[in-house]
Parts: structure tokens; sequence; C-alpha cells
């Protein structure tokens, strides 16, 4: 009910730019720019947790980038997920560019827990993928969006916990159903999410994927990753 009605006020009420706040706009040219206005990096968090795929992300968590995505997810503003998904997919683009893959890019979004999907209403980083998967597909690259993982057992909330606790806290939370992983046959798998700050999440759904991994699917463990947004550091790092 929640999420509907999310959807019916978006399209009725007044818009204010997701990241500035200007009117009459869901997200400005400037917002815009700081969002998917740069050619996406390789980033990297420190420390850089074993693990974890090579990620690219399309721009800085920080100012208008920052706002527009809680914007998105805590504060339920839809209509941004068309901009954050055309992000999302540059970034997909770096992580896997065209011509090194035969079969279809597969997005598998990073879960969320439930009890976070409920709160919000929705799940933003498998709505912006959903996104993402359309503009690639616009652009001509054959693209489809797997949501295979899940929740295997219970987490603390990750707020406040360090980069070490984040890993221990995730450690073997999230798998791929059985039969699941056929579905990635002959695929290009990119995970998908809206954010890295650690990388734990990422470091853990990588593992569920490779742990499905299994005869008759080849080349699958070679798993990237892509996220709309990550910390300043994590860029200037990669330029080092």
């Amino acid at each position: 009910m929640r999420g509907w009605w999310r959807e019916i006020t978006g399209l009725v009420l007044p818009a204010a730019c997701g990241g500035c706040g200007s009117p009459r706009t869901p997200l400005c040219e400037d917002c815009g720019r700081a969002l998917y206005g740069t050619w996406p990096c390789r980033v990297r968090p420190a420390p850089e947790p074993v693990g974890l795929p090579t990620v690219h992300a399309a721009a800085p968590y920080e100012d208008a980038v920052r706002a527009v995505l809680l914007a998105h997810k805590e504060r339920g503003a839809l209509g941004l997920a068309g901009p954050l998904g055309r992000a999302l997919g540059g970034a997909v683009q770096a992580a896997a560019p065209p011509g090194t893959s035969v079969g279809p890019l597969l997005l598998v979004p990073v879960p969320s827990t439930r009890r976070a999907v409920g709160a919000r209403g929705h799940d933003a980083a498998r709505r912006i993928a959903l996104a993402a998967a359309g503009e690639l597909r616009r652009t001509g690259r054959p693209c489809r969006v797997l949501p295979l993982l899940r929740q295997r057992r219970a987490v603390a909330d990750q707020a406040g916990l360090g980069a070490r606790q984040r890993l221990a806290n995730l450690s073997g939370a999230l798998e791929v159903p059985v039969g699941g992983a056929r579905l990635l046959e002959g695929g290009r798998v990119v995970l998908v999410d809206d954010l890295m700050t650690t990388g734990a999440s990422l470091v853990e759904a990588a593992r569920a994927l490779r742990a499905a991994t299994g005869p008759g699917i080849p080349g699958f463990v070679q798993v990237s990753a892509a996220v709309v947004a990550a910390p300043p550091l994590s860029f200037e790092i990669n330029r080092n």
C-alpha cells in the first residue's frame, strides 16, 4: 500500500530536484551532471576487503549525488530511479565494456533486508537495476535483471559498524536458491547496487554467486560489480 501511494503522489505532486531542491524538476541539469556527467571509474575501498570483485562507480558519494540517492532510497522519490538507472548503466558499461562478452548482461542486485524494504516501501537497488537495464537495452546491449540473491539469515543493521564488523555481520548471509544458477549460464554477470561503502555487501554477494557455481556454467566465477556511487576516497585511491 505504501509503495502504491508513493507511485501516485510522485505523479501528481509538484517535483523538486532531488539533489538541490530546485523547483519544477526532479533532477536539475547541474545535479544530473554530478550524477552521470563523467565516465565511471574503478573504485576501491580502504581497506580493500578480500574477495571484492572489480567495482566501477558512476560518481562520488557527496553533495548532490548523496542527496539524490537518499531521496530515492529513504524518502521514496521514485521518479529518481530513471536518472539513477542512467548513472548505474554507465557504471555497468565500464565494468563490462561492449565487445567483452558474448552473452547478455545479467544484472544481479544486492538485496536489502526484508525489514529495510518494508520500512522504505520499495527495493531501491532492484528498482535502479531495472532502470539501468532499460537504458542498456536502448543502447543495443542485451540485458536483463536477475534478482537471484536472497537472505538466508538475519543480519544486524550495518549503520555504525566498521569495515571488519560489516564483513563479519554479512558473512554467509546470502545465497542463490537451488536451480537459480542455471539462469546465469551464458551471460556476463554484474553485481549492482546503489552505493558501495566498505565493500562488505559486494564481497558477500560475490561469494554467494561463486558458491552457486557448478558444472555447465563456464566462466561464471568472473563476477564484476557496478554501483551508482562510492566514497570520494575510493576514487582517489584508484587514481594513485
